[in-house]
Parts: C-alpha cells; sequence; structure tokens
C-alpha cells in the first residue's frame, strides 16, 4: 500500500523572515499563545491572518488579523477580532474545547474559501470545515464524515485526525474524474481514548506511525451541494516517515502550491517521543520539509526531502508552550514572492520565504 520514496531532490529552500504576531499583552483569549495560522485575502485584496488564539485553559478560537508589509514582507499584524469560536456542541467537551489550527484553501471554480479546523469534542481532535466568500463570515459543514471504504476493514471516523488540507483544485480522482481531495492525518492509537484499546490499523497498513492521507469527493457532486465536501471517500495512504527527522509521525503543513515539478506540499515532521499524545508538554521536535506530489495522481511521491528545510533554532521556536517547534500551515504570494507562515513553539507566529534554489 505505501512505497518507500528514493528521490529526495526538493528544489527549494525556507530562509526566516522573522516573527509576525504575539500574544498581545492583557488579550485573555491569547493568554496562552497566538499559532498555527490560516491565511487568505479578504475581497478588497488586503492579506489577513487567520491564527488560533489560546486563552487560559487551552481554550482555542479562530482570529483575524490584517498583515503590516515592510517594504514587501510581514512584519506584523493589525487585529481585527474572532471569526470561530467553539460554539457547537461537538466542538466542546467537558474538561476542553476549541476550533484549532485552521487551514484555509481559496477555491477558484467553487468561489469560496474552504477552512479545515481541529473541533477538540469530547472525544479529542475531529477534523471540521466552514467556507467563507469573505474571509470574516463562515458557515460551518460540519464534522467531516468519511465514507466507509470494505478494503479498509475499518471506519475512519472511529480516530483522531488532524492536518487537513484543500487542494486549490480539482485533481483526478482514482476514477480519473476530476475531484476535490483533501490531504488529511489519520491517528490510530485509541488506547488515549479507551485504556487497553491499543492500536488499530487499517488492512494493508502496518506502520502504526501516523502519516498522510488523501480523500477525494467527486466535484460534480460539491456542485449540486457544497457540504458534500465533509463526506470524502477513496481514502489510500500517500506518506509514512521515512526520515529520522519526521521519525514519530508527518502530517500537511498549507495547502499544496502548483510549481513546475508538480505538487508541492510543506509539510512538517516529528522526531523524539510522545508519551500523550493531547498533552502539551512533549519531548519532540517539530521541523519542516517538503514533497512532490504528481499532478496526475496526487496520492503518488515524486520526491520529498530527506533533511528538513527548516527546524526549530530561535529562541521563539525553541521556547514557548511546547518547546522546539516549527509547525507550517499557510502560503501566500506577495508581489511574486513567496512566503510561508508557521507556528513557533506553540506561542508565535513566524514567517520565511520560500525560494527555489535550482
Amino acid at each position: 500500500m505505501h512505497e518507500r520514496t528514493t528521490d529526495t531532490t526538493i528544489p527549494y529552500r525556507l530562509v526566516r523572515q522573522g516573527v509576525v504576531m504575539s500574544p498581545a499583552p492583557g488579550e485573555p483569549h491569547e493568554a496562552e499563545g497566538v499559532l498555527n495560522p490560516a491565511a487568505g485575502r479578504t475581497p478588497d485584496g488586503t492579506l489577513h491572518l487567520l491564527p488560533r488564539l489560546v486563552a487560559e485553559g487551552n481554550v482555542s478560537r479562530v482570529g483575524l488579523a490584517e498583515v503590516v508589509l515592510t517594504d514587501g514582507v510581514p512584519t506584523g499584524v493589525e487585529r481585527r477580532g474572532t471569526v470561530l469560536e467553539p460554539d457547537e456542541g461537538w466542538e466542546r467537551g467537558l474538561n476542553n474545547a476549541g476550533v484549532e489550527d485552521p487551514r484555509i484553501t481559496w477555491i477558484e471554480s467553487l468561489g469560496r474559501f474552504v477552512m479545515s479546523y481541529v473541533a477538540y469534542g469530547p472525544l479529542g481532535p475531529k477534523p471540521a470545515l466552514a467556507v467563507s466568500e469573505n474571509l470574516t463570515d463562515w458557515q460551518r459543514l460540519g464534522p467531516i464524515q468519511f465514507t466507509y471504504q470494505p478494503d479498509l476493514d475499518t471506519d475512519l471516523n472511529l480516530f483522531p485526525n488532524k492536518d487537513v488540507v484543500h487542494f486549490p483544485e480539482p485533481v483526478p480522482g482514482p476514477d480519473g474524474e476530476p475531484a476535490y481531495a483533501m490531504l488529511h492525518r489519520p491517528m490510530w492509537d485509541l488506547g488515549w481514548f479507551r485504556p487497553g484499546e491499543g492500536v488499530h490499523l487499517p488492512a494493508g497498513v502496518t506502520d502504526e506511525r501516523p502519516g498522510i492521507w488523501i480523500s477525494y469527493v467527486p466535484v460534480a457532486e460539491v456542485e449540486k451541494d457544497i457540504t458534500a465536501l465533509v463526506r470524502p471517500r477513496d481514502h489510500r495512504l500517500v506518506a509514512l516517515s521515512e526520515h529520522p527527522w519526521e521519525s514519530l509521525k508527518i502530517g500537511a503543513g498549507p495547502a499544496p502550491i502548483r510549481v513546475d515539478e508538480g505538487w508541492l506540499l510543506i509539510h512538517h515532521g516529528v522526531s523524539g517521543s510522545i508519551e500523550d499524545p493531547f498533552a502539551q508538554n512533549q519531548k519532540v521536535s517539530y521541523a519542516a520539509g517538503a514533497m512532490i506530489l504528481d499532478p496526475a495522481d496526487p496520492a503518488r511521491v515524486l520526491s520529498r526531502s530527506s533533511e528538513p528545510l527548516m527546524e526549530p533554532e530561535t529562541e521563539e521556536e525553541r521556547s514557548g508552550t511546547v518547546p522546539n517547534v516549527v509547525f507550517p500551515t499557510a502560503i501566500e504570494e506577495i508581489d511574486g514572492t513567496l512566503f510561508v507562515f508557521y507556528g513557533m513553539a506553540d506561542a508565535h507566529i513566524g514567517v520565511a520565504r520560500l525560494e527555489r534554489t535550482a
């Protein structure tokens, strides 16, 4: 089901530009950090971040912040409030709540932004979708309901899932017909919710480390009903951990972007050790890498980086709510230059320039 990739040619690099957002003193919604932003442009063309804002008790909201540019480089933000709160019952547990880690893709053929986010509800992290035409007003489509696939011998809805991102345009589905595709990252260990239950792997998967999967929704179904986006099917494994810097798990970062080589996916990789995957204090390191996906079959990896493009080095990346974290979540073009926004140690937001090296 998964073939090891041997080509490690990734002609891109990340160059740090600095910190663009830190918690505002005295702002209760940001008491425990600002991190892992989505990004997009409002109808007037103004670039905004949609950061995860963490209040006391690890309660997360999605904010809106206009990006301040200095000589074409993001250097700060002006806050514009919040756009999504954990208002729904399935976004709140008795001891937790949150709408976390938004990723946003503008899908031209839909005329909408599609936001995926993690609903931190009674059974832990579950993915959900919302859509908007303007970045400020969001319509929830609800939790993602993975269509049952008999050959997997499991139900993907049983498992916590994160790192959902959509391709910005239809891609070939497994049957060759155009489909809207999303990447996601199921986690197979159910022991954290039901002690003794342990790991349940789908048929054909022998590596229990969380990896990147892809699922599809036919374009024709979405054209009839936008809520079809929350009912993906044809689930396929894309990539598992291969290199030491990503030895624990990998997950998608920003939405893939189309480049000469194919679909460029910036992803994160985790190394170290995890005792509780939902605890904030981990003995791990999050770094950023990249892979190229085949335009004719985006479930196929053409190449991937054997070494990280960026790993925790600065003070903000090494010290924070979760130390040693570089977590890319958004890519935006500014005057012909691509910039990657990323979470820094679950406390701040940084930006790096994405450059070709060849």
